[in-house]
């Protein structure tokens, strides 16, 4: 007889919608790990860079994935570290321009399918909160709890515009809203995996919501499943 699988909360949603906030929240919350799928993606993007692969060449970009040394460390933005192979790779994962690079290679079926076990394998005990574009619709598909967050373009593009000038970062806003936008148009009209609220999840638009308000949504969410501790 096969023991049970550890639970899952995914949490799914575009860019700059809170799913990082409120993944940490959770993992903290419930004392799961947490697996952030998106910078899967930057990371493989990036290595793709530096070993000098077209990104448009899939096959080649998909073969890096089994060879990558990925650790998570920290529990908060502000402590996070993301190592590759035992190198410091945070600060390059988190550039919007690599978020941009993530999405160019999120869209290839043979790049997704090279992740795809790699994301499962985080599934580990006590349970695992995931964090991404498709955790409830293909890679957890038996999650006990979805969540999908939404918000404006304009929203998130202002949320992202302070996140990086708190940062000290010198960005446009005008041109963050356009970059969200293009994201969000090859995410939600790729033909494998698009980013869409799966039929079973909650959804929860954060346009004009603050972060507390939200963290306590969920919190009633995690009540009403019985997934409080």
């Amino acid at each position: 007889m096969t023991s049970a699988l550890p639970l899952v909360i995914a949490v799914d949603g575009p860019s700059g919608v809170g799913k990082g906030v409120v993944t940490r929240w959770l993992a903290t919350r419930t004392g799961w790990h947490r697996l952030d799928s998106g910078a899967l993606y930057r990371i493989l993007a990036l290595a793709a860079v530096h070993a000098g692969i077209p990104l448009d060449a899939h096959e080649r970009v998909a073969a890096l994935a089994s060879d990558l040394q990925i650790q998570f460390i920290g529990e908060t933005e502000a402590d996070e570290a993301i190592l590759v192979g035992g190198a410091n790779w945070t600060h390059e994962i988190r550039a919007e321009t690599t978020g941009n690079l993530a999405s160019q290679i999120a869209t290839a079926p043979v790049v997704r399918a090279a992740l795809l076990q790699r994301q499962r394998d985080f599934r580990t005990a006590p349970g695992l909160i995931a964090d991404g574009r498709d955790m409830g619709t293909v890679v957890f598909t038996d999650a006990t709890l979805k969540i999908f967050l939404d918000a404006s373009p304009e929203a998130r593009a202002e949320r992202r515009h302070r996140q990086l000038s708190r940062k000290g970062a010198s960005v446009n806003l005008d041109d963050l809203f356009v970059e969200v936008r293009a994201r969000d148009e090859r995410d939600r009209k790729r033909t494998v995996a698009p980013l869409v609220a799966a039929p079973d999840a909650v959804v929860i638009d954060t346009t004009r919501m603050a972060v507390p308000e939200v963290l306590e949504n969920i919190e009633k969410l995690l009540d009403s499943r019985q997934l409080d501790r």
